[in-house]
């Protein structure tokens, strides 16, 4: 595989933005080449048995971990601090204990899924057309989110009468979530693993259908994707030191920090956006893009 620096620099930018907003990045990884056809075509192709083009994108997924780390870096701090003491006493009472636990359990399901089926799954559908009209697929789901969730008020979290920070009050509010609630939107990133369909946008509609605020659900997403992003990453690294990194590590670098600077400004944007907004934009482009480029890639 030939990957040169623009490509490495455009596909870096897209993948750190779409990773985070409800739109796919492996959706638009594959359908942007295709779309682009030439070269970028030959080069950028997520199918093949052992796809150098895959294992950077996967790596760069590293770059869009630290970014999620670095902005929520308060929270991560609560979050494992909760995690040893819970151990350390061997019980779970505090809310970061709970929520510490509570994003563990919601990241079995797709942890296994992933390490049972990812092989087969992009193989078989990453390719254009049924990556596009899996983002089509998404804006349906993403639609029928809004559609169905429950409107449950968000009552401001206080201490002796004292208004706590927007942040711990939803960390909160996300702890009180059921386990059985937490398994069922953390099941829900399975669906990401089909080229199109978005990891973020599948567990806020889980979210927003068990009753979270777009804030919340945006916020209980983000902080269950970190892991999972950082471990697919490092799954891959070794692959970039052997020979599918083989004259592409200077391109993986440079792709990593654009996916990085990219994912970081994508978080900041997507937590002021869903404190006053809904899913229904993104629902109506991925319809629309995923319609078009399976309409037109079936014409070419």
């Amino acid at each position: 595989m030939s990957l040169t620096y623009p490509e490495a620099i455009v596909v870096g930018l897209f993948q750190g933005v779409t990773e985070l907003f409800p739109v796919s990045s492996l959706g638009h990884s594959v359908i942007i080449p295709a779309l682009i056809g030439g070269r970028w075509a030959k080069d950028l192709s997520v199918s093949a048995p052992e796809s150098p083009y895959l294992a950077f994108i996967v790596g760069l997924h590293v770059a869009t971990a630290i970014a999620l780390l670095i902005f929520f870096r308060k929270e991560w701090v609560r979050i494992i601090g909760g995690f040893f003491t819970s151990i350390r006493d061997r019980q779970i009472q505090t809310p970061d204990q709970r929520l510490a636990w509570l994003l563990i359990l919601a990241t079995i399901p797709v942890g296994v899924t992933g390490l049972l089926l990812e092989h087969t799954f992009r193989t078989v559908l990453g390719k254009p057309i049924p990556a596009a009209l899996f983002l089509a697929a998404n804006g349906v789901i993403l639609y029928a989110g809004e559609l169905l969730r429950r409107r449950a008020p968000v009552r401001p979290a206080t201490v002796d009468g004292e208004e706590l920070p927007p942040d711990v009050a939803s960390d909160l509010r996300l702890a009180k979530l059921g386990w059985g609630e937490g398994l069922l939107i953390g099941a829900a990133e399975i669906l990401a693993l089909l080229p199109g369909v978005s990891r973020s946008g599948a567990t806020m509609v889980a979210g927003l259908t068990r009753g979270l605020s777009h804030e919340d659900a945006a916020r209980f997403s983000f902080l269950l994707a970190t892991p999972v992003i950082l471990a697919a990453g490092v799954l891959k690294i070794p692959d970039l030191t052997g020979p599918l990194g083989a004259g592409i590590r200077g391109q993986v670098l440079v792709g990593s920090l654009v996916s990085g600077i990219g994912a970081y400004l994508a978080i900041r944007f997507l937590v002021r956006y869903f404190e006053t907004r809904t899913l229904t934009p993104f629902a109506i482009y991925c319809t629309v893009a995923g319609l078009a480029s399976a309409a037109w890639l079936s014409l070419t």
